[in-house]
């Protein structure tokens, strides 16, 4: 064991980083970094580098593979898996980003692969994270630990059919058109390029590297035949056409190599393209999900899709696992999850022990499907099962299952905190309204208050000294208290019976003018320092509404309207038909009401400018209500300016039809 000297670091701050592989003495390699990670009580994660070799493994080393990585799960590591090529670079990369303090990995000690001095891979992983603990842990297994791309002979060496098909068939191609370039007279030099380009589209279209090697042996060897004097020999006249054959040959192969190598970045890039849009689509559509069931749904279906398996998924609730949704591989409607048996008793095993069940677990193993509990925070909202009867995941389709759930669990937590705030939010806004209701109720109370107990406590002290006119003016201002007073709590009432829908409206048909008249003779009597003009249109009309709240709407606009504007303001009244509706509005020319208070106006306890009517008696309750009457009616009340000066509150009620035979 062998590592890079740098000061120790608290065990608190370790992040352990083992390295899988397919190698038969991998799962020492793991078993080492889970009794480090014990030692230290540090953060495990197990890395796995796929490389574009990755599809040509053996299936021997596929399962030592996954059977490693199920070692790491069992031990409570972090299963991540990376793309590329360079595997140190890799590691590297991922160990920078992730605050990696320990890598533990495993190295084939029967020989050191050095090709052209090529550094080994721990020499390398030196030389890239020189701050990070390397452990090597010696392989005496028959596989190299990391370099997987030198599986078999068969696989890098001897090429398909297939392949040496389409090598044969670009070579003979590239002479034909070698042949046709001298007989047009082109020059050689013309021709190399052909071959080169013939090597080049090998490289492409073949596995790996072994027809390119071989495509630019026998461009070297068809040219040298075909192209040159003498012609049909291997012999030449010129004498520096050897040097031509081997930079030609060298080139061939240094462009097959490079071009097999883009094709494998290409590759991975692809599929890097595709899981990163997947887990994208996949955030933006949970995002846009409105509850927890419909999450659970998106991510069950999503995986189903993803890997072309059945999948379930079960929802939780107060008394535990409820009911759930069965999505069948290659169907996109889904179907009722069993709720007894052994595969729903796996689920509530999963649910209740907030672990995972059924294949490859330790609990319920018979199971052909591995449930896995979703959590959002410390509580589970539901548990996910993927069918395992077909074939076992590799360590990529893992990955994007843990990612996808892993926005999953995002989601929800992100849709439990946003309901948190909704309701912290409606709690801080329903303590504000009280506040206003207890702070406005206190300080404008006061004086109707005061002024009833002042009356009152005159009359009943001096009634034999007053004359009959002062005594009725105090019980006219007693009166006149009391009424607001009474006018103040049914507001207050209304509103509250509103807000939370105990009033049941009693629609019917009534005749427009007859509401308003009868809401005229309930107005405030100060509205006798005004004028009040009706202007209702001659023909009748008959709207649908519940004509003890319109009647309300009306008595607190009109008592609005007199309270905001001098005496001798005019307020008018106005109905009239619009198409099939009828609208109710009040006017008044008195200052108007600014823009910057307008949308203020609708709120409960705003009162405007306090210096003009008879503000002090306003709690500003009028204005709401009668938006929630209207909202009740599914109608809104509008305000709009009057020319030239004040304001216009309507609203529109459905013209009812009328059957001229009743």
């Amino acid at each position: 064991m062998k590592w890079n000297s740098k000061p120790k670091r608290a065990a608190a701050n370790e992040h352990i980083l083992v390295c899988l592989s397919s190698s038969p003495s991998n799962e020492r390699v793991v078993k080492t970094a889970v009794r480090m990670a014990s030692f230290f009580g540090s953060q495990l994660t197990a890395l796995y580098v796929r490389t574009p070799d990755f599809d040509s493994m053996d299936p021997d080393s596929r399962r030592r593979l996954e059977a490693n990585i199920r070692l790491a799960e069992a031990a409570g590591a972090e299963i991540v898996t990376t793309h590329g090529d360079d595997i140190p670079e890799q590691i590297a990369e991922y160990a920078r980003l992730s605050g990696v303090t320990k890598i533990v990995i495993g190295i084939n000690g029967t020989r050191r692969r050095r090709l052209f001095f090529r550094p080994t891979l721990t020499e390398r992983l030196f030389e890239l994270v020189p701050g990070i603990d390397v452990h090597v842990i010696p392989d005496t297994g028959s596989l190299n630990t990391y370099y997987e791309k030198k599986h078999s002979f068969s696989n890098y060496v001897l090429p398909t059919w297939r392949d040496m098909g389409i090598t044969a068939a670009l070579l003979a191609a590239a002479t034909g058109i070698g042949l046709l370039f001298l007989k047009l007279g082109f020059t050689e030099a013309n021709i190399i390029t052909v071959y080169l380009l013939c090597v080049f589209l090998i490289s492409i279209l073949t596995r790996g590297y072994t027809c390119g090697v071989i495509g630019s042996f026998a461009g070297v060897i068809l040219f040298n035949y075909f192209m040159t004097e003498p012609r049909l020999t291997f012999r030449a006249f010129g004498t520096g056409y050897p040097v031509t054959f081997a930079i030609m040959l060298a080139a061939s192969i240094i462009t097959g190599t490079l071009a097999a190598r883009l094709k494998a970045q290409a590759k991975l890039s692809a599929g890097d393209a595709y899981r990163t849009k997947l887990l994208f689509d996949t955030n933006r559509i949970l995002q846009g999900a409105k509850d927890e069931k419909e999450i659970l749904t998106i991510t069950a279906s999503r995986i189903s899709k993803l890997l072309n398996v059945d999948t379930s998924v079960y929802f939780a609730d107060e008394s535990g696992l409820s009911s759930g949704l069965l999505f069948f591989a290659g169907m996109d409607e889904p179907g009722e999850a069993p709720v007894e048996g052994l595969r729903y008793e796996a689920a509530r095993w999963a649910y209740a022990n907030k672990a995972q069940s059924g294949t490859g677990s330790r609990a319920h193993r018979s199971v052909k499907f591995v449930f896995s509990p979703i959590r959002a925070g410390e509580s589970v909202c539901g548990v996910l099962g993927i069918c395992a009867d077909r074939r076992s995941m590799d360590a990529a389709e893992k990955g994007i299952v843990q990612s996808i759930l892993g926005e999953c669990g995002l989601a929800l937590e992100n849709l439990r905190n946003a309901k948190g705030r909704e309701e912290a939010a409606v709690l801080a806004r329903n303590e504000q309204l009280r506040a206003n209701l207890l702070r406005a109720i206190s300080h404008d109370l006061r004086t109707p208050l005061t002024s009833i107990s002042g009356s009152a406590d005159t009359l009943l002290t001096g009634w034999e000294l007053l004359d009959a006119e002062t005594a009725n003016g105090l019980l006219s201002d007693i009166r006149s208290d009391a009424d607001w007073l009474r006018g103040l709590v049914e507001n207050l009432l209304s509103i509250s019976k509103i807000g939370d829908g105990s009033v049941q409206l009693d629609f019917s048909d009534q005749v427009v003018s007859d509401v308003i008249e009868e809401a005229m003779r309930h107005v405030d009597r100060g509205s006798a320092e005004h004028e009040m003009r009706l202007e209702i249109a001659d023909e009748p009309m008959l709207a649908r509404l519940d004509a003890r709240l319109i009647i309300q709407v009306i008595v607190n606009l009109v008592n609005n309207a007199v309270k905001h504007t001098p005496a001798g303001s005019v307020i008018t009244v106005k109905a009239y038909p619009e198409g099939a509706d009828a609208v109710i509005s009040v006017s008044d020319d008195g200052p108007g009401i600014p823009d910057a208070m307008k949308e203020k106006v609708f709120e409960m306890f705003f009162t405007g400018d306090r210096h003009t009517g008879d503000s002090r008696r306003s709690l500003g309750l009028g204005l709401p209500l009668c938006r929630s009457i209207l909202e009740a009616h599914g109608s809104e009340l509008k305000l709009e300016d009057n020319r030239p000066t004040g304001c216009v509150f309507g609203f529109k009620l459905p013209l009812s039809e009328v059957d001229l035979n009743e």
